[in-house]
């Protein structure tokens, strides 16, 4: 029996509204979308978005609710499935700086339908979409009483039909009336379709006051090139013949018309051998006095290159501190500073002590991290900075054994498959026998990819040669990375269980 829709009242909705709302959901239509939203997937959704999370109450009790999040609607297009728009349920896909106010749910308890109260929610889609100016609401809408013609004829005379009123389907005749048209019709879009014989119509309305933007995002770039400097330890007396040879290498991958040129970890090492009468810890001390004077030399070289440095690292005095940091000069002039936060137990000796910052830094190209050295065997690093957004993943390091180096190595492959980005590591060869706690190094650089269909079979994108001083050249597509996290539902930053776990970093 119908029930009067009196004061009915529009709301923000609650996970409290929702659990009150669930066992009606399921009970009048086991078919529903809602059946794939759990309490946990409405909070992340309440917490994501909040505006586009509503629920209709009649005297206090919530009998009506709608879900929507905004998404890119370029990344998807017309074809795609509801696992894919949602990431899930995980909602990963939920963009601010998206196009589309996607429904992904609307639900009116049976007892108070033909009152009007779908109306309400929809129109209160599209208040918010003309709010944020959103270029239109989509969403995929059942055909919820195809099965009953489909021996009479198929889902596009169907669709024409109630388009022109010949037959009535209680979801698309509505949606018409509410000013929304067909877009495409497609088969499998939901996890489980079995009442409307598979077929689900998507819908859209659009939003005739949306004024095209131009998002942050343009000013980066799909193609990038980088080169990795494989350093040749050698003697060196100066720090101005250090950056003779420094200068030499940017010069040359900068040729190459690269954005980006990353030198290995403690690359000025060399310049300890004139204090080998002091302790490790007062020669680092001493090595640590040139660090402003090199941060200097590579900000006019990506000046004068057009190319943004990654300088490896360096040792710096910080108070009564030694840090091993290092910087991103960018080819604007500015610099950016980030630090080493393990530190290896045979540097212990050295005085260093482990920085505190992580972050992502936002360039010219795109979002970029970098962990030094064994701070890539720590996955949730990567993780934390993937989340931040970051793109590719720099490791200068120095390894002083093949075993170091493939620890090293093989957990920068894991970093780029799980989260989805590239990497890129470089590091140190040759021979410092003057200098203590520095064997013989260990290196290849390369650069590592995700493994999908879009890149190489092996995740290996370029490597140098072992332990030979060289430069490593390549150029990568970022779109690559949008493909596999927005199309695929094997992605693992989609597939992550964020209702039972999460990496989050401590302030």
């Amino acid at each position: 029996m119908s029930k009067k829709a009196t004061n009915a009242e529009l709301s923000p909705l609650t996970v409290s509204d929702y659990e009150q709302l669930i066992d009606v959901m399921n009970a009048s239509d086991p078919f529903w979308q809602g059946n794939y939203l759990t309490i946990s997937s409405v909070a992340i959704l309440i917490q994501k978005f909040p505006e586009g999370q509503l629920a209709v109450k009649v005297n206090g009790k919530p009998v009506a609710c709608a879900f929507s999040i905004i998404i890119d609607y370029d990344k998807f297009s017309d074809n795609h499935s509801y696992e894919e728009i949602t990431a899930q349920n995980t909602f990963e896909t939920h963009n601010t700086g998206g196009n589309v106010l996607y429904g992904i749910g609307l639900f009116v308890s049976p007892e108070y339908r033909l009152q009007n109260i779908g109306h309400l929610l929809s129109d209160a889609r599209k208040e918010l979409c003309e709010k944020l100016n959103l270029s239109g609401v989509v969403f995929g809408a059942r055909t919820t009483t195809y099965n009953s013609y489909m021996s009479l004829m198929g889902p596009k005379e169907y669709l024409k039909k109630v388009r022109e009123k010949e037959i009535y389907d209680p979801v698309l005749s509505f949606e018409f009336a509410n000013d929304f048209h067909a877009r495409k019709i497609l088969k499998h879009y939901l996890p489980d379709s079995r009442q409307a014989i598979e077929y689900t119509v998507l819908l859209k309305w659009d939003n005739i006051y949306y004024t095209a933007t131009t998002s942050k995002k343009s000013r980066y770039q799909a193609h990038v090139k980088m080169g990795l400097v494989q350093w040749q330890m050698r003697p060196f007396n100066t720090l101005h013949e250090v950056f003779k040879q420094t200068e030499f290498f940017i010069r040359a991958i900068a040729s190459n018309k690269c954005d980006f040129v990353l030198f290995p970890e403690l690359f000025n090492a060399p310049l300890l051998a004139s204090y080998n009468k002091l302790t490790e810890a007062e020669a680092v001390r001493e090595l640590a006095k040139f660090t402003p004077l090199a941060l200097d030399n590579f900000k006019a070289l990506a000046i004068k290159y057009k190319i943004n440095i990654i300088t490896g690292s360096m040792p710096s005095i910080e108070g009564e501190t030694v840090k091993n940091i290092g910087y991103i000069c960018h080819r604007n002039g500015l610099s950016d500073e980030y630090e080493k936060l393990h530190v290896s137990d045979d540097k212990e000796n050295w005085g260093i002590t482990g920085g505190n910052k992580i972050r992502v830094f936002d360039t010219d190209v795109c979002k970029i991290g970098v962990l030094v050295g064994c701070d890539v065997q720590f996955p949730e690093l990567g993780r934390i900075l993937a989340d931040m957004g970051m793109k590719i993943l720099f490791v200068p390091y120095l390894c002083d054994s093949q075993n170091a180096y493939m620890r090293l190595r093989y957990c920068a492959q894991a970093r780029a498959i799980e989260n989805e980005c590239f990497v890129a590591i470089t590091g140190s060869s040759g021979n410092l026998s003057r200098i203590k706690n520095i064997d013989i190094p260990y290196s290849q650089s390369a650069i590592f990819t995700p493994c999908d269909y879009q890149f190489p079979g092996n995740g290996i994108k370029a490597e140098a040669p072992v332990n030979t001083e060289a430069i490593l050249t390549s150029e990568i597509n970022l779109n690559f990375l949008e493909e596999i996290q927005n199309q695929h539902t094997s992605s693992n930053l989609k597939a992550r269980r964020q209702d039972l776990y999460e990496v989050k970093l401590k302030q």
